[in-house]
């Protein structure tokens, strides 16, 4: 399924990202003054240790996902409830009136990839607690797969301010190592700050608002295979297009699935 760019996830990270450098542009020294606020060494201290301390927490094989799980924070869901509601419809308006095969073109068109395997498998003859079975594996796996970066950006944000700290402890004894040499008092001061500065950037402005994007986007990716599923269950009993409607408006309104649509529902072979 193609995700649009999230115009909103984009807007915050621009628009707090020039909040803050215009705030220090305003301030003594204009936009030259921007340079005073880039140290390597406390960068260095801040992103390195928070990188070694995430190696460290995690297994490699959750470590891949980091990148993947962040660019959800970035595209939308895409489809809304509603445009799978109506694919659905439509689907079991073309099953009654051609058969299971052609839910295979219909397969192709599928707003969600949920939906597209489902109808895969009606096509093929797949009984209902196999279709069931194998889009709660689907669903299972999208949930794990949030929660891991969950996991991941909460630990960031957990890290970032307290690498911040120890920049700030580092370059705290570095200028009371030395008080005798004035010249070396305002570089371990700038360490000492900077650190701090840039680990509550971070936290604040990017890992922390990452996790409730992503638990966001968990839920509706969630909900919407859910969507699919009763959808699903309802082609392989055979109901009409009327019941089916039924049943999805259910699922919308209250978020919950109707009785009969829950795991372990009774085999029927689709029309």
């Amino acid at each position: 399924m193609d995700r649009a760019l999230d115009k909103a996830s984009v807007l915050g990270v621009l628009a707090g990202t020039l909040l803050v450098l215009g705030s220090i542009a305003t301030g003594k020294g204009g936009i030259a003054g921007l340079i005073i606020f880039v140290n390597v060494q406390g960068l260095l201290i801040v992103i390195g240790g928070t990188f070694a301390a995430l190696c460290i927490a995690f297994p490699g094989h959750e470590l891949k996902l980091i990148f993947p799980v962040s660019s959800r924070v970035f595209r939308d869901p895409g489809v809304e409830s509603d445009s799978i509601g109506e694919f659905l419809m439509e689907s079991m308006a073309t099953l009654k009136r051609e058969g299971r095969v052609a839910l295979e073109r219909r397969a192709g068109e599928a707003p969600l990839d949920a939906l597209s395997k489902g109808l895969m498998l009606i096509a093929d003859g797949a009984n209902a607690s196999t279709i069931q079975e194998i889009l709660a594996t689907e669903r299972k796996y999208v949930e794990e797969h949030h929660k891991v970066g969950q996991k991941m950006f909460t630990e960031l944000g957990k890290y970032t301010p307290a690498f911040g700290m120890i920049g700030t402890l580092i370059g705290l004894v570095q200028m009371l190592a030395d008080l005798n040499d004035p010249a070396s008092l305002g570089p371990s001061m700038a360490v000492a700050l900077l650190t701090t500065f840039y680990g509550a950037v971070l936290a604040n402005l990017m890992f922390l608002p990452m996790v409730s994007k992503l638990d966001r986007r968990g839920k509706i990716e969630v909900a919407q295979i859910e969507l699919a599923m009763i959808g699903l269950a309802s082609m392989t009993k055979g109901d009409t297009v009327q019941i089916m409607q039924e049943k999805l408006e259910v699922f919308r309104e209250r978020g919950v699935k109707p009785k009969g649509d829950q795991p372990g529902m009774p085999e029927a072979q689709a029309a």
